[in-house]
């Protein structure tokens, strides 16, 4: 009988990030589109504003997500 193997912390947060980076990817198509129906100026300018948030968040998790592959290689030579 096999035992269920309980997931790593690694194992974890990698996930975890995955479904950071679906949701901030879903955040920015909605933005876009969004930006693309819109006339209003304001309304124009907080999807701008929405989009440059989104995009720093996307660029801190994948930053995450390579620093973790990067220390992940140093833990497994």
């Amino acid at each position: 009988m096999k035992r269920n193997k309980k997931p790593t912390y690694e194992e974890l947060r990698r996930e975890e990030l995955k479904q950071e980076l679906e949701q901030v990817q879903a955040a920015m198509a909605l933005a876009y589109s969004n930006l693309s129906n819109v006339v209003d100026p304001d309304l124009i300018d907080c999807y701008i504003f929405e989009l440059n948030a989104m995009q720093k968040k996307h660029k801190f998790i994948l930053k995450q997500v390579k620093d973790q592959c990067v220390s992940a290689e140093i833990v497994n030579r």
